[in-house]
């Protein structure tokens, strides 16, 4: 089963990188690598779990691994091909440029530096996976679409919302199971990773609450990527609703009713609170004061049924979340004084590849690791931290500027879902290494990337 499972998919990712290499190398549509990255991202461990099952073979794993990195590198190599005369290129920097090019920068001096107790290799690996966001991002900042080319993303975004929904609802009501406990998750993890099991449902603590009851992942590699990816296909779906004919908007209705439920079915409290802030974000964007009132009242509402209503152990539950008494709870604070103390010692950080989840990063080595903003801090110092809050913020800005003063739709579509869902990361940064979900953060880099650009046309 297992086999013929990995011929169908091998069959499936193969046709989709061909078709993809083949709009970029052939035709010279480099903009289209974009299609391939979101299709492809939130299925890549899942990809790469049936592969492993199947074959149980190492290099052809690594095979499908770097899939998405010769995808962007080919893009890139595309787009330089196809420029006419590409050392008369106007590069017209704006603010987000130059942050994120200092933070690549400062990545790359310190790839190079003898810091830390890291080998260069995992170095080279660790800024490997800092640099390919920077490329896409680069990479969105010169794209030109048509209406059509957005539709088209759109339609995958929507479909894997849609999709993730679908697969939750197969694995509560039907396989009572984690998809990945058939996936080939636990042995993958082992085998490549160098992760044991662990859990009551031999996959990871992430798949589980503390009541022992499923936290469900669908197609995504673990049940906080699903959720913080939801957060994206819930932006896409509201801010079309709010932009077409209402006699059109069932679908993205729809897409908005499955993206709360794929929250609902991670269980996962960051994101819970990332989609308040992210509904509190866009009540302030469009001036929906009733939107806020609404919201405040939803959660007086909620602590109403949390005091009066709720069971003692969701009560228990929230209470210890809340007071940081929960085990995961502590086990946030824990990472972030120890990330801290590092950063308060070695101003200018330790090296990279010394904290975080990536898998470069060696356990005996790592030192804190559930704080993206604290994870570039203690690798980069507190000028590699700020440089990295400094491109959200200026990214965020321009995006709004370009959705309030483009009259291109689509333009502003884009630049709305890439700033409200990066707003709405905001929780889930700072509880988890969240620049490694590749599907929403490179997606929404992309998004971020274009909308500078459209941001400088209209600045001009």
């Amino acid at each position: 089963m297992a086999l013929i499972v990995f011929i169908i998919l091998a069959f499936l990712v193969g046709f989709g990188f061909l078709w993809i290499m083949q709009e970029l190398i052939i035709k010279g549509n480099w903009t289209y690598f974009i299609y391939f990255l979101a299709a492809f991202l939130p299925f890549y461990i899942t990809t790469l779990s049936i592969v492993y099952l199947a074959t149980q073979s190492s290099a052809l794993v690594g095979v499908f691994q770097i899939l998405k990195e010769v995808v962007v590198l080919t893009a890139l190599v595309v787009w330089i091909f196809y420029q006419k005369r590409i050392f008369d290129y106007p590069f017209r920097l704006q603010s987000t440029d130059w942050t994120f090019l200092g933070f690549l920068t400062l990545g790359f001096l310190y790839m190079l530096l003898p810091l830390g107790e890291s080998s260069f290799v995992n170095r080279a690996l660790y800024y490997k996976g800092m640099v390919i966001p920077g490329f896409v991002y680069f990479l969105g900042r010169n794209s030109t679409w048509e209406s059509r080319d957005f539709h088209q993303l759109f339609q995958i975004i929507f479909g894997i919302a849609i999709g993730a929904f679908l697969v939750n609802c197969f694995e509560n009501f039907l396989l009572e199971a984690h998809l990945q406990q058939f996936t080939g998750y636990a042995l993958y993890n082992q085998a490549i990773n160098d992760i044991d099991p662990t859990g009551n449902f031999g996959l990871t603590w992430t798949f589980e609450t503390q009541a022992v009851t499923k936290r469900l992942a669908g197609f995504f590699s673990d049940p906080l990527e699903m959720a913080s990816s939801v957060l994206m296909g819930f932006a896409a779906g509201l801010i079309w609703f709010l932009t077409s004919k209402k006699e059109h908007s069932w679908i993205h209705l729809l897409v908005m009713a499955c993206s709360i439920g794929s929250l609902v079915f991670s269980a996962s409290r960051a994101a819970f609170g990332a989609f308040f802030v992210m509904i509190f974000f866009v009540a302030l964007v469009f001036r929906l004061y009733k939107l806020i009132a609404a919201g405040f009242l939803a959660l007086v509402g909620f602590g109403i049924y949390v005091v009066f209503l709720a069971s003692d152990d969701f009560y228990f539950f929230v209470i210890d979340t809340l007071t940081f008494e929960n085990t995961s709870s502590i086990g946030h604070v824990v990472e972030w004084l120890l990330a801290l103390d590092s950063m308060i010692a070695n101003p200018f950080g330790i090296g990279l590849a010394m904290s975080g989840n990536a898998g470069s990063v060696a356990d005996e080595l790592r030192v804190g690791g559930e704080n993206q903003f604290l994870i570039y801090g203690v690798q980069l110092g507190w000028l590699g931290m700020m440089l990295y809050i400094l491109t959200l913020a200026t990214g965020v800005i321009l995006s709004l500027r370009v959705f309030y003063w483009t009259d291109q739709t689509m333009t502003a579509r884009i630049a709305f879902v890439g700033a409200v869902t990066k707003v709405g990361m905001l929780l889930p940064l700072f509880t988890a290494n969240a620049e490694m979900y590749t599907y929403v953060a490179w997606i929404t880099w992309w998004m971020i990337g274009y909308s500078v650009r459209v941001y400088g046309r209209l600045n001009q």
